[in-house]
């Protein structure tokens, strides 16, 4: 934990598999101690990653009343448009917490398998993105940025059943299908300090199996919870993807690896903590029937399972909605 962990991406998939092994022994001891670590070398083109934040960046610039227009049309549907107020991170974890500071746009997977006909998945996880009418690229550079990250989300996936001595190819059946969301998120501009206690991102732990976070370049007030029980800044490295370890995956490995809590804080305004700040955060869930039951590799002889088997789409929903105000 003295220096930020940093994973070559494009050297662990040229390497031969002696050294693949190598670097997944690195990224266990990673993933072991602190569920966080960043992924350079990605291969996603920039005019990827420029389209989408400079469409996102617009889309937060309009008016409310034009942002509403592609609004949540209730508490709980997960996609459009969430203004400030409508999210209380720390309510996953039961804390009573007031709102996080924040606005966000999310969107849900680009396709739907066929002869999908489970009730709750098509309700929540297949619910309608409700695209805004403006600005006019918002939808391609939205699409374009979520196939890119899917897929880079598979790749790391492999990383990591190197990682726990997995053939490389091991999670490939659990993610035909993702339920994955991304999701934009905009900490607006502050007049003054907020009132004690209420944070951009309230601490809380993701849901799923890994996440895929852009953060803008040179913003602070992302912290980690060390072991030792005190937070720890997490810093935004120049080219790369943070990623961290969620829920699903703590589960699937029986806690051998960290789903780290995690929130966005309140820098002092000599640090900039009153300026706006932006973000993209791609979830990568599995699919929804994929069984999520401790991998054997993660047991010892004789260690039992600490936690029963979970199906990864309503596991997701059940979380989901313990966040909305």
């Amino acid at each position: 934990m003295s220096s930020f962990p940093v994973i070559d991406l494009a050297a662990f998939e040229a390497a031969d598999p002696e050294k693949k092994r190598q670097m997944g022994r690195e990224v266990d001891l990673i993933c072991r101690a602190s569920g966080f670590l960043a992924v350079k070398n990605h291969g996603m083109p920039d005019e990827v990653i420029n389209g989408v934040w400079t469409q996102a960046h617009d889309f937060f610039d309009l008016p409310y009343d034009a942002k509403d227009k592609s609004k949540a049309p209730f508490p709980g549907y997960p996609y459009g448009y969430l203004g400030p107020g409508a999210e209380a991170l720390a309510k996953s974890k039961g804390v009573d917490s007031p709102p996080d500071l924040k606005e966000s746009f999310n969107g849900g997977p680009l396709t739907m398998p066929p002869g999908l006909t489970d009730e709750e998945a098509l309700a929540f996880c297949y619910a309608a993105t409700i695209w805004p009418d403006d600005p006019k690229g918002f939808r391609p550079a939205w699409e374009a940025y979520y196939s890119s990250v899917t897929d880079l989300a598979a790749r790391i996936m492999r990383v990591f059943a190197v990682a726990l001595e997995l053939p490389e190819d091991y999670f490939q059946s659990y993610i035909g299908a993702p339920i994955s969301a991304l999701r934009a998120l905009n900490y607006p501009e502050l007049d003054a300090p907020p009132p004690e206690g209420q944070l951009r991102a309230g601490a809380h732990t993701d849901y799923g199996s890994l996440t895929i976070l852009l953060p803008q370049p040179g913003s602070k007030g992302l912290e980690i919870m060390t072991p030792e029980g005190a937070w720890r800044e997490v810093p935004p490295v120049d080219g790369a993807f943070v990623i961290n370890i969620g829920d699903l995956m703590a589960r699937w490995t029986n806690d051998r690896w960290v789903s780290t809590l995690h929130r966005v804080v309140n820098v002092s305004p000599e640090e900039g903590g009153l300026k706006r700040r932006q973000s993209l955060a791609f979830f990568h869930q599995p699919d929804w029937f994929a069984s999520i039951e401790t991998l054997p590799s993660c047991l010892a002889e004789g260690e039992a399972a600490k936690y029963e088997p979970v199906l990864s789409g309503p596991y997701l929903m059940g979380k989901f909605k313990k966040t909305v105000m």
